[in-house]
């Protein structure tokens, strides 16, 4: 994989398997650039290709997860650029990693929400699996006190995620959250105190380097797609990744668990993975 020293705005680490990506613009909250956003869309590509690492987790530098887009760099300088090319390739890449490649990303993925998290942040937090929040991050959907409504897939992405009252309060009052609300909302999965917040989201991780990949893969991607479709092309659809997966499953982790539960008697599913 890439040095550590490749990406501007982004820091890398693996280790014993998971992949540490560190948004790393500190003085600007790590706000997000279109300089950010095209390396991040070659982190994830590397990271998705580099064998030694099976999960990824999404983090901030400092204090912040991140405050959002970078306003002056998209706002003034993109938008009021008067190049129509520019634009469309900003948002595009803006687009791509921010959700279609979290979204159908190969490994598993966590944001740990460590501090600050605004406005445009919450698409990449929602594009993650899973999350974990610091209780002490700060959440806010601060721009309707700015004069604009939330921008990009904002909307979208919270209506995936929380119920609509809770939603739009956030999004009609700009008001600040922090991680347990954001817990309690669904937004992310739990909230910890900030000095437990990286050894918990460690063993989550740890938890799921120890799933089949195979199978985890088939199992998350197909929830996220099953979720437009009708009951019958859901059932459809979910029978298929099955399927695939057994096919496509060189361990046959299906054959594994079920001889280790009905005759070795060695693990129970409800409780543990079986032995790999």
């Amino acid at each position: 994989m890439a040095e550590m020293g490749e990406w501007k705005t982004v820091r890398v680490d693996v280790v014993d398997g998971i992949g540490w990506v560190e948004l790393n613009r500190p003085d600007k909250r790590n706000a997000m650039s279109p300089t950010l956003n095209a390396e991040m869309i070659d982190v994830l590509h590397t990271l998705e290709a580099d064998r030694s690492c099976g999960v990824v987790v999404l983090t901030g530098a400092g204090e912040a997860w991140s405050a959002g887009m970078d306003l002056k760099e998209y706002f003034r300088e993109v938008d009021e650029s008067g190049d129509e090319a520019l634009q469309a390739r900003v948002r595009r890449d803006s687009f791509e990693w921010h959700w279609r490649l979290l979204r159908n990303y190969a490994k598993p993925t966590i944001a740990m929400v460590n501090g600050w998290c605004f406005g445009g942040a919450f698409v990449p937090l929602i594009g993650c699996d899973l999350a974990i929040a610091a209780d002490e991050a700060k959440f806010g959907l601060s721009e309707i006190n700015w004069g604009i409504p939330p921008g990009g897939l904002v909307s979208r992405a919270l209506a995936e995620t929380v119920g609509s009252r809770e939603a739009l309060f956030y999004i009609m009052t700009g008001r600040l959250f922090d991680g347990q609300q954001a817990a309690r909302m669904g937004l992310v999965n739990s909230s910890v105190p900030l000095a437990r917040l990286r050894d918990e989201v460690e063993s989550l991780a740890k938890e799921l380097l120890d799933k089949n990949p195979v199978v985890l893969r088939a199992a998350k991607i197909g929830f996220r797609n099953c979720r437009n479709m009708d009951t019958d092309g859901a059932l459809d659809y979910l029978y298929a990744k099955l399927e695939q997966s057994q096919f496509l499953d060189k361990e046959k982790g299906r054959q594994q668990g079920l001889q280790q539960f009905l005759d070795d008697k060695t693990i129970r599913p409800g409780l543990q993975a079986y032995t790999r």
